[in-house]
C-alpha cells in the first residue's frame, strides 16, 4: 500500500482507493522486505513464466522482472496499466476472476494485496490455480483480519474516509462489512477456505507486519525500535495482530 505521490487525493482518488485499493507508488524498505519474501519462497520456480495478478502501477513488475525467465503483469485499472507498463512493456488488461491464459500457462504467480478488492475471490483464486502448472506456486498477501487498523478506510454516513481506521476489524463481520463494504479482510480459517477442495498444498504460511518506513521518517529512533520489535512478534504468539498473511500454494 502506498498514497499517491505528494499524498493529494481527489475525489476520483478517493472513488479509486476505495474500490481498488492503492498500490505501491515508491521503493521503500518494506516493499523490499517483501520482494526478499517472494524471491525466498520462489525458488526454483522464477525461471519460468511469472504472472503478477494485480500489477498495480508495476512496481513489484519491475523489481521481479530481473529475476524471472518470462514475466508478464495483469492489471484491472488501464490508467494503472498504462504506468506499469513505462516499466515492463508485457501488461495486460483483465480481470482476475476471468484471466485470458491458457490452462498450465505460469509457473509462478504472485497475487499481493489483490484478493480483498476483487468480486470474487474464489473464482480468482480458481483461476490463478487454473492457469499454474502442477508443481509451480502462488505467493499470496491479503490483509489480516486481526490488525488492529483498518488501512483501506471505511464509509461513514454515506461518504468515504481514506485512512486507518482503528479497531474496525474487531467489530461483528456484519457491522464491520456495513463500514467497510469495498475491502475483505481474512482470518487464517478465510484463507484456509479460499483453498479448500482445489487441488492444492500450503507450503507456507506468515502472518507479518509492516515496515513503518512513513513513521521511521519523521522519527527515526522510535520507528526503527517500533519495527525491531514488531518483527520480533512476527515469532510469537502475537503474530495474529499483524498486518498481512503471506502464502506459499503449490498445485499437485
Amino acid at each position: 500500500m502506498g498514497n499517491p505521490p505528494g499524498n493529494l487525493m481527489t475525489s476520483r482518488d478517493l472513488a479509486k482507493a476505495a474500490l481498488r485499493g492503492e498500490p505501491s507508488y515508491v521503493w521503500r524498505a518494506g516493499q523490499d522486505r517483501r520482494m526478499r519474501m517472494i524471491l525466498s519462497a520462489a525458488q526454483g520456480h522464477l525461471s519460468g513464466r511469472v504472472l503478477e495478478n494485480g500489477c498495480g502501477v508495476g512496481i513489484y513488475l519491475e523489481h521481479l522482472a530481473p529475476h524471472a525467465g518470462s514475466i508478464i503483469g495483469l492489471e484491472y485499472e488501464p490508467g494503472r496499466a498504462q504506468q506499469a507498463q513505462n516499466r515492463v512493456p508485457y501488461v495486460i488488461i483483465a480481470a482476475g476472476e476471468e484471466l485470458p491464459f491458457e490452462p498450465l500457462a505460469f509457473d509462478t504467480i504472485l497475487s499481493h494485496e489483490v484478493l480483498e478488492h476483487v468480486k470474487d475471490d474464489r473464482s480468482s483464486v480458481e483461476e490463478m490455480v487454473r492457469v499454474l502448472k502442477p508443481g509451480g506456486v502462488i505467493l499470496v498477501f491479503v490483509p489480516n483480519r486481526g490488525y488492529p487498523f483498518e488501512t483501506h478506510g471505511v464509509y461513514w454516513n454515506g461518504r468515504y474516509h481514506f485512512g486507518n481506521i482503528p479497531l474496525i476489524n474487531y467489530l461483528p463481520s456484519r457491522w464491520r462489512n456495513h463500514l467497510a463494504p469495498h475491502v475483505r479482510t481474512y482470518s487464517t480459517g478465510d484463507l484456509e477456505r479460499l483453498f479448500k477442495q482445489l487441488p492444492v498444498k500450503v507450503l507456507q504460511q506468515q502472518i507479518i507486519f509492516g515496515a513503518y518506513d512513513n513513521i521511521i521518517s519523521r522519527f527515526p529512533t522510535l520507528g526503527h525500535l517500533m519495527r525491531f520489535f514488531l518483527h520480533w512478534m512476527e515469532t510469537t504468539p502475537l503474530k495474529i495482530f499483524g498486518l498481512s498473511h503471506f502464502w506459499v500454494v503449490q498445485k499437485n
